[in-house]
Order: structure tokens, then sequence, then C-alpha cells
């Protein structure tokens, strides 16, 4: 059982305009600074808190109650992939919670998110009212500089958009992950595991590779650009080598991150949500079919597809803000998408997406 006297210990969070919210201190009793954003999820913390999406962010729960199921434990895995995690490490920079479950149960618990958060470096508040937090900052453009401070304690705010954060979660050198029939270059720009997952169940020989690799002279089938964090147009490099795989005819498939890098190498733009997209309960509609499904979404950013060349078309449209979900070549194997196909945690309506990609290599040859 937890020490109650170590998760009672009072700490601050402190909103760039100066807010500031009185709360108590579980996870390690660090302070730690960072974009505070907001995640209406009612399950899969493990998953979004292992999310490299996350990397440089706070994030805050509005689901009231967090922790009551527990850590999975981190040595389960095939391929060397981890069974339950999004990645090998924690990447959020802290965790807001309302109310902390300090004796969760579980099956397959190892730890309780309290002693994991403790483990990692990583702290984490509960005692705040996350709801009313997060319509503060959904008035503020969905997220906003913010930092945990311990008693007697200071640090700078610290802006993750202002960095190229794929330098710090993407891998630094080539790994290569089953042997199946079809050769997908995977480039990570901060994946999350289940996409690696969803491939190797599809048959799939997996060439993961850094964000900032050359994969323009490389053998392959079919090329994946993943999820990642931070703000797109940083990215000038890897833009650059997916302009030249466009002038090509190997299928491409975007997620998230990727959804919006190969967007502006087919000349479109991105801009900041006014509100983030952060759940398991995003709406989408498929525009050829006309038929709507619930998606698992984490981003900020989103294409802007005005200025995008006359050959692409909008693939999938948000149906509450009627934003841009994903684009679709007319007549080349280029798709991305801006929701989560892979999930993890979240809906898993949208998984035949990676068919359809395994099927455009499938025509292609």
């Amino acid at each position: 059982m937890e020490n109650n006297k170590k998760i009672r210990k009072k700490a601050i969070l402190i909103l760039e305009d100066e807010t500031r919210y009185e709360a108590y201190h579980f996870g390690a009793p660090v302070s730690s600074s960072g974009e505070v954003v907001f995640n209406t999820a009612m399950t899969g913390y493990t998953e979004s808190i292992t999310d490299p999406s996350y990397s440089g962010q706070i994030l805050t729960y509005t689901y009231p109650i967090i922790g009551n199921y527990g850590i999975p434990s981190p040595f389960s895995c095939k391929e060397s992939i981890s069974e339950f995690y999004e990645s090998n490490s924690i990447q959020i920079s802290g965790l807001i919670i309302s109310y902390y479950s300090n004796r969760p149960y579980h099956w397959n618990m190892s730890l309780s998110l309290s002693d994991w958060l403790y483990q990692n470096g990583i702290p984490g508040l509960y005692g705040i009212d996350t709801r009313f937090l997060a319509k503060k900052l959904r008035k503020m453009g969905g997220s906003m500089l913010g930092k945990i401070l311990m008693e007697n304690e200071n640090l700078p705010f610290y802006d993750p958009n202002q960095y190229n954060l794929s330098e710090k979660v993407s891998i630094h050198e080539k790994i290569i992950y089953g042997n199946g029939k079809y050769k997908i270059l995977l480039v990570d720009f901060g994946l999350k595991n289940n996409i690696l997952r969803c491939l190797l169940r599809r048959d799939c020989t997996i060439i993961r590779v850094p964000w900032n690799y050359d994969f323009t002279s490389e053998e392959y089938d079919g090329l994946v650009l993943s999820n990642g964090p931070g703000n797109p147009k940083i990215y000038e490099k890897p833009i650059h080598y997916i302009r030249i795989a466009l002038n090509q005819k190997r299928p491409i498939f975007g997620i998230c991150l990727g959804n919006q890098l190969l967007g502006i190498a087919a000349g479109g733009d991105t801009y900041k949500l006014k509100y983030a997209h952060r759940g398991h309960n995003q709406p989408v509609l498929l525009l050829k079919t006309g038929k709507s499904f619930i998606t698992s979404q984490n981003h900020g950013y989103v294409l802007n597809a005005k200025n995008i060349s006359k050959e692409w078309k909008i693939f999938f449209k948000n149906l509450n803000d009627d934003t841009c979900e994903g684009i679709i070549h007319d007549y080349k194997p280029f798709f991305s998408v801006q929701f989560h196909p892979e999930a993890s945690s979240g809906p898993m309506d949208t998984e035949f997406l990676f068919d359809f990609f395994i099927n455009s290599i499938v025509r292609s040859k």
C-alpha cells in the first residue's frame, strides 16, 4: 500500500497568466514545466502517458477518477515491443487529475500510478477541479504554458512548440522488425508502438528509421509517416524527403503529425487549433462514403488544405468543427489521417486503414 503521507504533500500549478492552483502532490517530488493540455478520455492513461506525442506537455485528465487500475508490467513484450506501453518510457512532463485512486487493483497491475511516476521522476497533482481547468484551457486556445512547483521552488516556463521534439523521442539508429511479405519504411517522429503491432499483424517487415533519416534511396514497398510531438513546420528536412517521395508511386500513409507533414509537402499549410482534439470521442466523416467513425485523437495543430494542389482531396473531416482529418491523392496511392487508426487507447473503428494501405501496396506492384 502507498505511503499516504507521501501523496498528501502540497504543490502548486501556475499557469502563464499567473493563475495558481494549490493541490496535493503524488508521483516524484520534483518541479516541472511544459504545455498544459487536457484529455477527455475515460480510460487508457498508461497509453497516453507513454505516447511520445505528449512530449513536453503536462497532461490533465478531465475524467474524475484516475489510477484505479494501476500500471501493467513493462516486461511483457513481442518483437521487443512492449505489449501495453506506447513507448519505452513516460513521455509527459507532469500529470494533473481530480481524484487519485491510491488503492488500485487489477489482475495485470505491477505498480500503482504514483509509484510509476515516482520511479520515472515525473510529478503529479490531484485535488484540482480538472473540468474547470479544461474550460479555462479551452478559452485560451486549448492549452497554456504551466509549471508544477514544489514548496519554495521556482522554474521558468517551457514552450515545447519552439523545439524539434522528435530529436528527443525518435530512435537514433535503424531498427528492423518482423520478416513479412511487405517491406515497410516507417519514419519515426515519435511513433506509438501500436503502429508497429498493427503492421506486424499484416505480414510486414518494418524498417524503422529516425525522424531525419534520408530514405529517398531506400528500397521499400510502402512508406509510413508516424505520429509525433510539436509544431509540424519545424520538420524541414523530412518534408524535403517527403516531396521527393511524392514524385514516385510507392504508397504513402501518414498518421497524425505524418498527415500534417505530408500535407505541407503537397503544398498545404498548418495552424494551431482554437480547441485541440485530445480524447477518444472525436467523430470524423469519410467523405467518399458519407460514413462516420469515432476516433482517438491527440493533436493541437491541424492541416489547412486550401492551397494543396488539385489532385489532392479531403479524405476525412471532423464532424465537430469541420477541420481536415486527412487527405488522399486522386490517382497515386498516397493518403493520410489526422486521427489515430491504431487507437491504443481508444476506439479501433478505423484500423481498417492499415488494410487499405496494404491493399494499395498490392495494387501498386
